[in-house]
Order: structure tokens, then C-alpha cells, then sequence
């Protein structure tokens, strides 16, 4: 594809203040310092601001990462971003980033490794020089791998075992939906893999994945076409090519229900439950159960079935939501991080959290809900609102410079435009019945991983082994009869084929 492919963006009330082009023609001048043109940046100019947002997305993730060494990717990313250059230390580079605004973050995914900034047009050539210099000459000191592994193992030890049970259990379903394949670790890697990693290590990484031909640079804002050429001899030094990304095998498809539960002490219990799903934005299929899934899902809105039914009329939990694709939310926002693709994706659900006496009540409403989905359909003004819904909240996904310039980048990887874009253009041609065979052709499966984290981890094997129904109680009176029939069907909602292991919290991502 190229650079000059369109990819024009929706737009709200924010976008119109700094209202990006599409992907701008390129000169000979800036086709000429690519080489074969073959790595020519994505230019989304405008002259209504005077950010500027760059992008470099390398087409390596922990996908790469060696069997023993989980982690490695990772690791070589946070040397780059957080341990300087041959030239100047970590705390150095900081001194030059702050009279100007400047930093550089990085984020290591499955498939794909994203450093990104946002700096004033004034300050471009100031702030080119030294993000480009910690992409093809990073420190790799002693000092800073000793520092940054010792980070990565705490977080895996610690914090995701004992400081985030949501995402202990989201996890926890990631490693078994891709058990014994590229994706099935966490990204930051396991205790045991990470021990396992030398600086060398690091450095051989570096030099295989970190190449010409992996990185995808994009510029957006109000950055003259004339810095490109400089910004990509800046990145010159890279090596020409390396590995290509590794082969992918289908995941299996569960049957029943295989349950992990990850005892540890907690008053509450998260629960995370999916399948894979052979579906990606490449795919026609993917925008109808975008509708479907907002409609039973949509992450940290009422808009969903699941938070409408579960939290808003039984008050159960907190949050309850549905996910076609992998979600990793950007910091404290309500959206996801833009430049995550996968070639592979799961149908998720999390519930969180929930208390322990109502767990199995929790798990069961779930399958209820989609399984009314599957099996009704979304009745025609219930299509036609969550359509409506969807084609104007996704606007907000694209409203921030770097944001836009990450879904466009996005767009690339499935040869599609932006994500918000191919909305607008698809959404409205899309019928009910579409999207109702949709759901029955990717949503119907023979089964589900579950992954729950929650002490008394045996008492709730044995709840969800014994069939029996779980009622739930209500603390205050009033009720609607109508719910208390729901919950009829709900507490009895059959768990078929149930497979149950108990996993203690200490041994969870250790090798």
C-alpha cells in the first residue's frame, strides 16, 4: 500500500479544531531517502496546529520473544525507551526532553512495538535528534538491564499477582486461550524467562528486529513535509531487514467449560471468559459484530447488555463488558491503544468485581446474555440505536493527534483505512438480519475458557462442577418481578462439560 492511500478521518467537535488531510502524496525528495520507497512514513499534514506527532511502530512483540526467554522483546524495548544512548544517560536524555516538552514512551505488544512523542513544530529538529539517536544507538548498559529486568519481574511477581486482580485474570485467560504458542505469555514475560535473559541477549534482539524493514514511521500535524527526509536518514542506520514474524497455529477451540481458578486472597472475585475468534478488521464479518458486540458489550459504557442487565438492574458489580478484538486500555481513559493488531483474536467478556458469594450467579448471567444474543438476535430498534450509538462514540476513539495517526497506522496493517473511517462507510449499509447471522456464524461455539481469580478456590470448583442452580438474594425489597423471573432462568442457565484446575496465585506466570 501507499502513502498516498486515503484514510480520512471522522470527525467531532475536537477533531475540527485540528482537522488532519489524508495521508499526504509524497515528494521524489522524501521517496528518494527511503531507498526502494518501501519504508516511506505515513504523512497526515495540517495546518491547523502546531503539534506534531510521530510514531515509530516496529513490527515486533512479545510474538518474538524465544521459548525460555519470555520477556526478551519487551525488555530490549525498555532499554531503548528508558536507558539511554552511547552518548548520554537515561537521566541526560531526560535533562534535554524537559526544556521542551519531549518524551518518548514505548509500549511492547504482541505483534508490534510502538515508541511515540508529541512535541511543538519549534522544537521537531531538537526533539528528531534525540528520539532517533535512542532508536539506532541505545546504551544497553549493565546498570539499566540489571534495573529494567529487575522492573519486569517485580511487575510479574508482584503487581499483576497481587496488585490487579482484573488484570491477573485477563491474563490469565491470554496464557490458556494461546497455551504453548507465541501469544500465550504475558507481554512483560514470566518470572523464569526473565531471569533467563542476559544483556547479549538483548543486544542480538535489538539487531534482528529493530531493522528498516519492521519499522513503520508516522508523522502527523503541523510538521513541514520538508523534515521528513532528515528524520529518515536519522533512522539510516538500522540494519536493512531480520526476521520475519512467526508463524501463528490455530488455537484450539474449547468445548465446555475449561475453568483456571487463581487462588489467592481476595473479597471479591474477576472473571474473565472467551474463545478464539477468527475474525479480524481484514474481515467483512468484522464490522457487523462490532455492532453486535457493542450492543452486548461496549467497553465502560451503559450501552451493553451485559452492564444494563447485570449491573444496572441487579446492581452485581461494577463493570461488565464484551471485546472482538484485544483490548489494553491507554492509561486513564476509556479507549484503547491504537497500533495493537493481531492476526489472531479472541471474543472475550470480563465481569468485575464480584462478589464471592455471587460468583457463579456472575458467570452464568454472562453466557444468559449472549446466549439471548445468539439465539434472538438484536431486535430491530435496539440495531438501529446501537448502530447510531457506535457510528458517533467511535469518533471519540480519533480524537487526539497521535491517536488519529495510530489508527491510521492500524488501517495499514489489515489494508483497510482507519477504523472510524471504515465505520462511517460500513455501518449504514448493514442490515439487522446481517448482523444477527454474523453473530451466529463466529459467536456460536461448542465452548469457553474461563478464567476466575478467587479464594476458596475449591468450594467453587465444586459450585460449578455440581450443576446445581446458584440464586442470588437481594439485600433491599422491591425487586421487579420481572428480574426475579430472569433470575429463574439465570441461577439454572446449564454449565455443561465443566473442567475445573486450581492454580495457587505464586505459581501463576513463572515459566
Amino acid at each position: 500500500m501507499t502513502a498516498t492511500r486515503r484514510a480520512t478521518l471522522g470527525g467531532v467537535l475536537a477533531l475540527a479544531l485540528f482537522p488532519l488531510g489524508s495521508p499526504s502524496a509524497l515528494s521524489d525528495d522524501v521517496l528518494k531517502a527511503t531507498g526502494k520507497g518501501d519504508a516511506s512514513p505515513l504523512y497526515l499534514p495540517s495546518k491547523s496546529t502546531p503539534l506534531v506527532a510521530i510514531r515509530f511502530v516496529f513490527r515486533a512483540g512479545s510474538q518474538d520473544d524465544p521459548r525460555g526467554k519470555e520477556g526478551l522483546a519487551a525488555l530490549t524495548a525498555a532499554m531503548i525507551a528508558e536507558g539511554g544512548t552511547t552518548d548520554l544517560t537515561y537521566d541526560q536524555i531526560l535533562e534535554k526532553f524537559y526544556p521542551i516538552a519531549g518524551a518518548l514512551s514505548s509500549a511492547c505488544l504482541k505483534e508490534t512495538t510502538v515508541f511515540s512523542g508529541e512535541i511543538h513544530r519549534d522544537n521537531l529538529a531538537a526533539y528528531s535528534t534525540l528520539a532517533t539517536s535512542m532508536l539506532t544507538n541505545p546504551r544497553f548498559a549493565a546498570d539499566d538491564f540489571e534495573r529494567l529486568r529487575n522492573e519486569a519481574i517485580d511487575f510479574v511477581s508482584k503487581t499483576l499477582r497481587g496488585g490487579n486482580d482484573e488484570e491477573l485474570g485477563k491474563w490469565t485467560l491470554q496464557v490458556d486461550l494461546y497455551k504453548n504458542q507465541p501469544y500465550g505469555h504475558v507481554d512483560r514475560g514470566t518470572v523464569q524467562g526473565l531471569k533467563a535473559i542476559t544483556i547479549d541477549d538483548v543486544k542480538k534482539f535489538y539487531q534482528s528486529h529493530y531493522t528498516k524493514k519492521a519499522l513503520r514511521l508516522g508523522v502527523a500535524g503541523g510538521a513541514d513535509e520538508a523534515v521528513l527526509p532528515g528524520l529518515i536518514k536519522s533512522l539510516s542506520s538500522l540494519p536493512a531487514d531480520g526476521v520475519a514474524p512467526p508463524p501463528l497455529p490455530n488455537p484450539e477451540t474449547p468445548r465446555g467449560l475449561d475453568v483456571t481458578i487463581v487462588e489467592k486472597p481476595a473479597d471479591s472475585t474477576a472473571i474473565s471468559l472467551g474463545f478464539p475468534l477468527n475474525v479480524t478488521r481484514r474481515d467483512d464479518d468484522f464490522y457487523a459484530l462490532a455492532i453486535a458486540n457493542s450492543y452486548l458489550g461496549e467497553h465502560r459504557t451503559f450501552n451493553g447488555k451485559l452492564m444494563q442487565d447485570l449491573r444496572g438492574k441487579r446492581g452485581l458489580n461494577y463493570g461488565d463488558y464484551s471485546y472482538i478484538e484485544d483490548f489494553v486500555q491507554e492509561g486513564m481513559s476509556t479507549f484503547p491503544v491504537p497500533n495493537n493488531p493481531r492476526r489472531q483474536q479472541a471474543f472475550t467478556i470480563w465481569l468485575r468485581p464480584v462478589p464471592r458469594d455471587r460468583t457463579v450467579f456472575a458467570l452464568r448471567g454472562a453466557l444468559w446474555e449472549l446466549d439471548r444474543l445468539i439465539e434472538d438476535g438484536i431486535p430491530p430498534a435496539d440495531f438501529e440505536a446501537t448502530r447510531s450509538f457506535l457510528l458517533n462514540y467511535s469518533k471519540l476513539w480519533v480524537q487526539t493527534l497521535s491517536r488519529r495517526l495510530g489508527y491510521a497506522m492500524d488501517g495499514e496493517f489489515y489494508d483497510r483505512d482507519d477504523l472510524v473511517t471504515e465505520f462511517a462507510r460500513r455501518l449504514p449499509k448493514l442490515t439487522v438480519e446481517q448482523v444477527n447471522a454474523a453473530v451466529r456464524r463466529h459467536l456460536k461455539k461448542p465452548g469457553f475458557k474461563v478464567a476466575i481469580v478467587a479464594q476458596d478456590a475449591a468450594a467453587l470448583r465444586d459450585s460449578l462442577l455440581s450443576g446445581k442452580p446458584t440464586p442470588i438474594t437481594y439485600d433491599t425489597q422491591g425487586t421487579p418481578e420481572s428480574i426475579l423471573a430472569e433470575d429463574k432462568v439465570i441461577e439454572a442457565f446449564p454449565l455443561n462439560d465443566v473442567k475445573v484446575k486450581i492454580i495457587p496465585v505464586d505459581q501463576m506466570f513463572e515459566k
